[in-house]
């Protein structure tokens, strides 16, 4: 993986922490990542892995497995490496669901109750009026400039039909708690010392990265079929759910980015979305399509819906005539809109 310095601490922490997810098949995308130093790693104990790199450890196999599901990730991936171009990544997205979901918490809180214990805290809530959402976005605060942020959006079924909120209820009342007792109590070890034993931090890994699935076992085509009448965001989630929406390459220059990628065929979104400050700056290649097994009655039935996909942004810095200020790393509402589309498929 790319660093910027001889190993340290936290470099060693995340390579420890990725050996298990070094396949063949994914260790081209690790090896873009640009890996900071976070000098808060060397408060853990030896044998020990501080928050901070269990953080960075998470969004690195979010973001591989991200680059599996959306062909012209990995197309850019390529590109970078064939640049030798290091990948600083932004953030990475998810939608969930203000509603009650079985044995899963609600709404964002199935994310915030671990996000704490990485060390994650709110940064910013972006109302999204037009999708019926609310947006926020959790920055880690041992390096909130180089370790991952998260996007965590919500949907509110209660300003959608009646039915609407019963096919939600309906579909999401089923939902499994991917996090075990042994889970809870090592994020709660975890959120008190910021430190844990070697074996404890990469068993907690694996969980955690259960938790970024859908939890609802199988729907009706019908149900799906409810949602996308109202919300296309809400499709998305029922087919797939908790997973990165996308995932975010933070680059120097979007607007020449995107003019050099689309002269390479990449199929990108018609325009950058720019914020209302005018430091964040967003564009993204649109979502990859996907098969997925639905229920008709009792058969089972396949078909293709839209997937994920992965984006690019700019950030400037907070004063512009210092460049050694820190960056801009709020979202606006209508970036985040605009960028919701990618998703959004033409029929259902």
């Amino acid at each position: 993986m790319p660093t910027s310095t001889i190993p340290t601490p936290f470099t060693n922490q995340v390579a420890q922490l990725l050996k298990p997810y070094q396949t063949a098949q994914v260790q081209k995308f690790f090896q873009v990542l640009f890996v900071p130093d976070v000098p808060a790693a060397a408060q853990a104990p030896q044998g020990c892995v501080h928050r901070s790199s269990l953080s960075f450890a998470l969004a690195a196999v979010l973001f591989a497995r991200l680059v599996l599901r959306v062909p012209q990730a990995q197309q850019y991936v390529a590109r970078l490496a064939q640049q030798h171009t290091p990948l600083v990544l932004d953030h990475g997205a998810l939608r969930t669901v203000a509603w009650p979901c079985g044995a899963l918490p609600p709404g964002e809180a199935a994310f915030t109750r671990f996000l704490s214990a990485l060390g994650y805290s709110l940064a910013g809530v972006y109302p999204l009026p037009k999708l019926k959402m609310t947006g926020r976005s959790y920055a880690q605060q041992d390096d909130p400039q180089n370790i991952c942020q998260y996007f965590v959006s919500e949907l509110h079924p209660e300003q959608f039909s009646e039915r609407f909120q019963t096919t939600a209820t309906r579909v999401l009342s089923q939902s499994a708690d991917p996090l075990q007792p042994q889970d809870l109590a090592d994020l709660d070890t975890l959120r008190r010392d910021t430190w844990l034993a070697s074996d404890t931090a990469q068993r907690l890994l694996a969980a955690l990265l259960t938790c970024f699935d859908r939890q609802h076992g199988p729907m009706q085509w019908a149900d799906y079929q409810n949602f996308f009448v109202e919300s296309a965001e809400m499709a998305w989630i029922s087919t797939e759910g908790n997973t990165f929406n996308h995932a975010t390459d933070r680059v120097a220059h979007v607007e020449s980015l995107a003019q050099a990628l689309r002269a390479e065929g990449y199929a990108l979104k018609d325009q950058v979305e720019v914020s209302k400050n005018g430091r964040v700056r967003q564009t993204a290649v649109k979502a990859a399509t996907v098969e997925r097994h639905f229920l008709e009655g009792t058969n089972t039935v396949t078909r293709v819906v839209p997937g994920s996909f992965f984006e690019f942004i700019s950030r400037d810095h907070l004063d512009a005539s210092d460049p050694h200020s820190p960056l801009d790393l709020s979202f606006d509402s209508g970036n985040a809109t605009g960028i919701f589309k990618m998703t959004e498929a033409k029929t259902a």
